[in-house]
């Protein structure tokens, strides 16, 4: 009887492991099909929450694997530069590049008018040229309308190339495993090229066991079309494979992977994507993280494990679930209202978490009424309530807010707001609660 009830108490924990890991999957796949969605409809502003480190840091990091990469400094200050410029290599000229996280930084411009985040200059300019550009914001198609602060100049040096070509490893989804995506002719959009002349793009999947073989990195190398070192820059390759590796890297994007005059690879430039589930064992890799080029109501949000994006409507939303938060977004918009952000408090949230959710919220000026629309079901509804109560009145809450609850204790809850003798709007189902969240807009504008 004991060993039958083991092997009972065994198999429902299997199940509810696997229940679990599939809840969890679903969490991460429909969070991500939300934002794709509404950047589709160019709603969302800011880059979904994730690592994404400088050209400076990467560059560091893939040197240490053994990668070639140009030359290069660092620069805080202006004094900085100079000595930089003293020190770095090369014929007269360097580069002084901007470091921010967005792409486009060559074609922006910056908010005091001065054109182009990358400039390639006499020596005796360089201090020139980076007064322009440190400290100051540069917007970039790719910045959002507000643009990024340049806290670091990278200046490096001016490398003469003979060929650029594109290079890239990634995650397949398909296969579970690596994807080497290259093309001998680089320096340009990928995506473009991909269209214009598929033929030239070169695709290889590894083995995640095995990685990246000595004899598919030349392989690779041929393909490319170099003909010089060739060991040397199969090395090259497989170092980058290393990089992606110990890194837990999502994606590595050489472009350009050059060759200079000698035929030796560079690394020319490179953009890293790193796995956030690896933080707790690349904790000197998430230390760099740079939060001053973030949205501050993200970074406020992830320290209270709260799922924050931010939108460009004008209804702020708090909901536990990403299904429920799409289709509470949609709701709005087909009620003729606009989602102020995607905002998850997960679904075992605290009255804290809630009370935090709420100050981000309320800090953003847009933001001209609020619904909250809660699924009791680890959470139960009561919690729930009360958090809400409380950091209402924490708060000092000038606008309209409207709940939504449902589930567990859903009695209990309701009964809370009743009793709080604040002006909580409750709602009968989603339907009610979007439609009075945007008349709630209206009578306010009357």
């Amino acid at each position: 009887c004991d060993f039958t009830t083991t092997r009972l108490l065994h198999r429902r924990f299997r199940r509810r492991r696997a229940r679990d890991a599939r809840s969890s999957a679903m969490f991460t796949a429909m969070r991500a099909t939300a934002v794709r969605r509404w950047r589709r409809r160019g709603a969302i502003a800011v880059a979904e929450r994730a690592l994404n480190i400088h050209e400076y840091q990467g560059a560091a990091l893939m040197q240490r694997f053994g990668a070639r990469v140009p030359p290069g400094v660092a620069c805080a200050t202006l004094e900085d530069v100079a000595q930089a410029v003293q020190t770095i290599g090369g014929g007269d000229e360097v580069v002084v590049k901007s470091q921010i996280l967005a792409g486009g930084r060559g074609l922006g411009t910056f908010a005091n008018g001065f054109q182009g985040g990358v400039h390639v200059v006499k020596r005796a300019d360089a201090v020139n040229v980076a007064s322009k550009m440190l400290g100051q914001t540069l917007i970039t198609k790719q910045s959002g309308p507000g643009g990024k602060p340049v806290n670091v100049i990278y200046v490096a040096e001016k490398m003469s190339l003979k060929r650029e070509m594109y290079f890239a490893i990634l995650l397949d989804r398909a296969t579970a495993g690596p994807l080497v995506i290259a093309s001998a002719e680089g320096g340009t959009s990928i995506e473009d090229l991909a269209v214009s002349h598929p033929e030239k793009i070169i695709k290889m999947r590894l083995d995640i066991e095995k990685g990246m073989t000595h004899a598919q990195a030349k392989e690779l190398v041929t393909k490319l079309g170099m003909t010089k070192h060739l060991d040397d820059a199969a090395k090259q390759l497989l170092a980058l494979y290393e990089t992606f590796v110990k890194s837990d890297c999502t994606m590595i994007e050489v472009n350009p992977l050059a060759e200079d005059q000698d035929g030796y690879v560079i690394a020319a430039d490179a953009k890293l994507n790193f796995d956030d589930n690896a933080e707790y064992r690349q904790k000197e890799l998430f230390a760099m993280r740079d939060s001053s080029q973030e949205d501050q109501r993200e970074v406020q949000a992830s320290k209270f494990d709260l799922n924050y994006i931010g939108l460009d409507g004008n209804i702020g939303c708090m909901v536990n679930g990403a299904g429920l938060a799409m289709a509470t977004m949609d709701i709005i918009q087909l009620y003729g209202g606009s989602p102020a952000n995607f905002l998850d408090v997960g679904g075992n949230a605290s009255e804290e978490q809630v009370v935090e959710a709420f100050k981000i919220l309320t800090a953003d000026p847009k933001v001209k009424a609020i619904l909250v629309n809660i699924f009791g079901g680890i959470m139960k509804c009561d919690v729930i309530a009360s958090g809400i109560v409380a950091a209402a009145k924490q708060v000092d809450l000038r606008v309209p807010l409207i709940v939504r609850l449902e589930g567990t204790n859903v009695e209990k809850g309701n009964e809370i707001l009743k009793g709080s003798g604040m002006a909580i709007i409750t709602a009968e189902d989603l339907d009610d609660a979007a439609q009075k969240a945007c008349s709630s807009l209206k009578q306010a504008a009357a």
